[in-house]
């Protein structure tokens, strides 16, 4: 998760890249909003966003308050 520039954005949200594909995915509830993913690879995304609401939606309202998000632990 990182700040984009450009303003304030309403929908809580998170970027996933993999190759050359990149994805937006909401997070209540997780779904693809926009982009392209293989359909593994955005089972897996979907699936790690599942276990991470919590830790997701904390570094949303950091970055919307101007801090740097918190690391949230990989999908093992």
């Amino acid at each position: 998760m990182y700040a984009e520039a450009g303003g304030v954005h309403h929908l809580a949200h998170f970027h996933a890249q993999y190759q050359d594909f990149g994805a937006i995915f909401s997070i209540e509830p997780v779904q693809l909003i926009a982009g392209t993913m293989p359909g593994r690879q955005q089972r897996l995304v979907e699936a790690w966003a599942e276990l991470h609401p919590e830790e997701l939606l904390a570094d949303w309202r950091l970055l919307a308050s101007g801090h740097l998000p918190e690391p949230i632990d990989p999908l093992r």
